[in-house]
């Protein structure tokens, strides 16, 4: 286990509590014992009172034979609390609606699951290791022009 985050004692404070470094992962376990690591705990939203797990949601969209890639954010919303909003970058030569994006979740998701918005994109924000930094999806994009 790490001992500290460099030069920042309140996020050390904030992940090391009573010996247990807490990453904030969300996981299942199968009745085997294993575990399967499901999403980040600040990356889930509540609507309308219901837990969603944007790994969950990303899953299924993937499946979509017009899709390459998808991320998944919550944002607030008026009537429900938080819904989800869908970034996605269609596969090459294909146009995606965002109800036909949406209307996939059909049968696969509860209705509360579905993504609100969607997105289309030619491509995401990045770390240096590459994954999607969904905080900036969410401010800049979604926060700076709900269109």
């Amino acid at each position: 286990m790490m001992t500290e985050y460099w030069q920042n004692q309140d996020k050390t404070e904030e992940t090391i509590r009573s010996g247990w470094l807490n990453t904030g992962d969300l996981a299942r376990m199968d009745e085997d014992g294993y575990f399967y690591l499901v999403d980040r705990k600040r990356d889930m939203y509540i609507s309308g009172g219901e837990n969603v797990c944007p790994a969950e949601v990303e899953r299924v969209l993937r499946n979509h034979p017009g899709i390459e890639d998808v991320a998944v954010v919550g944002f607030s919303e008026e009537t429900w609390g938080e819904v989800g909003c869908a970034f996605v970058i269609p596969k090459p030569g294909k146009d995606l609606a965002a109800e036909e994006v949406i209307g996939f979740c059909e049968g696969q998701l509860a209705r509360y699951k579905w993504p609100n918005k969607v997105k289309i994109m030619s491509d995401f924000p990045r770390t240096a290791l590459g994954k999607v930094r969904k905080t900036v999806l969410k401010r800049d994009i979604l926060q700076k022009g709900k269109n």
